[in-house]
């Protein structure tokens, strides 16, 4: 059970960065959904951004992060589901 919870809220996170990412492309920085999604996304990606800069401008931190979560997650939901829980 706590497993499955864990899985849900890493999809949810994951769909967050990447809605942050497509919608980056759109709307500009000072729209509502923008401020609401960086206030979520930004504090995480900020300490990859002082590690990895861009490259020929583009930020490769998200993509880094979504990697992250993922490979944390699914070794945290192994360890969970061989728990028990």
């Amino acid at each position: 059970m706590l497993s499955y919870l864990l899985g849900l809220l890493i999809q949810i996170l994951s769909f967050i960065i990447l809605l942050y990412v497509i919608l980056s492309f759109f709307m500009r920085p000072d729209h509502d959904v923008m401020r609401f999604l960086s206030k979520i996304v930004d504090p995480i990606l900020n300490p990859i951004r002082r590690v990895v800069p861009p490259l020929m401008g583009l930020d490769f931190s998200p993509v880094i992060l979504m990697l992250i979560v993922s490979a944390l997650g699914n070794a945290l939901i192994r360890i969970l589901y061989r728990l028990g829980l």
